[in-house]
């Protein structure tokens, strides 16, 4: 099982005041760099949730459209937390990424992920609690990227169904049911997508 560590780091928008305050938590969370320097063995490895939500100044560059700092503007934060942290020594087996839009993007993370040398480290995508199109999405976009090696979703697979179930409209089996066969799709939508990348990389003779 992954060593997961249970926190998240806020980017801060601006290069200057982003940078400082990120290397503040750095010094600060002792807990943090405890557990990225710990010593993998066996099986065990390190995965780092990272979530980068909007600051009310940076939703407001975007006339408050947080769709719009998913796509603009989340991804190079992303990467660029992603760097701060491994200079500070963070340094994951797993990065646990929101979903992002485009492939290009999800490239760049990549990069960010594995750069000097860093290549068996791997990116899952998260759900982020997002509707069933915005996850067909995301799934669709990271798993033909190389380097996006699974997913992570949680609440779109089983708030629905839970919920159902809670309030007595539906039978605990039927939830069950409803619960996996939404997993099974994101499941099936990564595999499709990821085949379907694979086949077009050796297409175009890239590695």
């Amino acid at each position: 099982m992954p060593r997961k560590v249970d926190r998240s780091v806020r980017s801060f928008g601006l290069a200057p005041k982003f940078d400082l305050k990120l290397k503040r938590v750095h010094r600060h969370d002792h807990r943090l760099r405890q557990t990225a320097l710990h010593p993998t063995g066996g099986s065990s490895r390190f995965m780092f949730e990272l979530l980068v939500p909007a600051t009310p100044v940076q939703l407001e560059r975007f006339g408050g459209k947080k769709s719009d700092y998913d796509r603009q503007l989340r991804p190079e934060l992303m990467a660029r937390a992603i760097n701060e942290l491994q200079d500070a020594g963070i340094e994951p087996d797993v990065w646990k990424i929101e979903g992002i839009d485009r492939a290009e993007d999800c490239a760049k993370v990549v990069a960010a992920a594995r750069r000097d040398g860093r290549h068996k480290v791997g990116c899952i995508v998260l759900g982020r609690g997002e509707d069933d199109v915005k996850v067909r999405q995301w799934l669709k976009t990271a798993a033909a990227v190389p380097g996006f090696i699974g997913f992570a979703v949680g609440r779109t697979s089983f708030w629905g169904p839970l919920t159902e179930w809670k309030d007595g409209r539906i039978a605990r089996e039927a939830a069950v049911s409803e619960i996996a066969r939404r997993y099974r799709e994101w499941v099936d939508i990564f595999e499709a997508a990821g085949s379907a990348g694979g086949a077009a990389v050796a297409q175009g003779g890239r590695a």
